[in-house]
């Protein structure tokens, strides 16, 4: 598909709609992760949480994958499948997340930190979500998606960690992936521009290590090619003039965390 969606403004609100419940079913996640916790019991959360609130989990049977949520443990950097994993102390738990409302696809992964995690992963956590964070300020009206990888790229690089290059963000709105792709790497000012209307998925896929990845026999895990810790934030943000409009938030999970402490 080549073709890149423009979207109205009553459709960036549905898929703002979509984009905060998709904050919503991880801030419920966020209620119950911790040690002893299964990767299955948060998906079961999501999916029932999903239907509840009337959309559908987007991942769930997309091209064959059977859960609600992408579960993907310490080095695993993305597309991990919910299983008996039980959640210990000191992992780092990357949770994607998508649905479908009112025919409108939201998008948004978050990576939690359990309990005390060592200065590597912690920091890794920071830079991370610094990087998605820079990658926002690029992406506005007359930028090019050069210019939000490049700047992920730049702060990964700079604090010593790889920047996953197979794996990339994408438009989301109408359908789950559509163009432009939106690379963690590369130079300023090349790649599609950047026009109203645009709703793209920013996600940084950053690892502690190198940044060669491992796609494993089951089709869909993927771990960093030298087994240390990965991150993963995302959001799902729409293209305007001077600031991105961001659809999604982390505030519900952060408060969430805030309150377990």
């Amino acid at each position: 598909m080549s073709k890149i969606y423009y979207k109205s403004l009553d459709e960036i609100e549905l898929i703002r709609e979509s984009s905060l419940l998709v904050s919503k079913t991880l801030a419920e996640v966020a209620k119950i992760i911790g040690p002893g916790v299964t990767t299955n019991q948060l998906d079961k959360l999501a999916y029932e949480f999903i239907n509840d609130n009337g959309a559908i989990p987007a991942f769930l049977n997309y091209n064959g994958f059977p859960n609600s949520l992408c579960i993907s443990p310490n080095e695993q950097v993305v597309h991990g499948f919910p299983s008996d994993y039980v959640i210990k102390e000191g992992d780092l738990i990357s949770v994607d997340c998508g649905v479908i409302k009112n025919n409108y696809f939201g998008d948004s992964a978050y990576t939690f930190s359990i309990g005390e995690v060592d200065a590597e992963k912690q920091k890794l956590i920071e830079v991370t979500k610094r990087c998605l964070e820079l990658g926002i300020e690029k992406a506005v009206v007359g930028m090019r998606t050069g210019d939000i990888g490049f700047a992920v790229q730049q702060h990964a690089e700079d604090n010593g960690f790889g920047v996953v290059r197979e794996l990339v963000g994408h438009g989301v709105g109408v359908k789950l992936h559509e163009k432009p792709e939106v690379p963690n790497y590369g130079k300023r000012g090349s790649g599609p521009k950047l026009e109203e209307g645009m709703v793209i998925a920013i996600e940084p896929m950053i690892n502690a290590g190198v940044a060669g990845i491992m796609f494993h026999k089951d089709g869909w895990t993927v771990t960093s090619k030298d087994n240390k810790p990965s991150a993963h934030f995302e959001h799902t943000v729409a293209i305007k003039k001077g600031q991105a409009d961001v659809l999604s938030t982390f505030s519900l999970i952060e408060k969430v965390l805030q309150q377990k402490k």
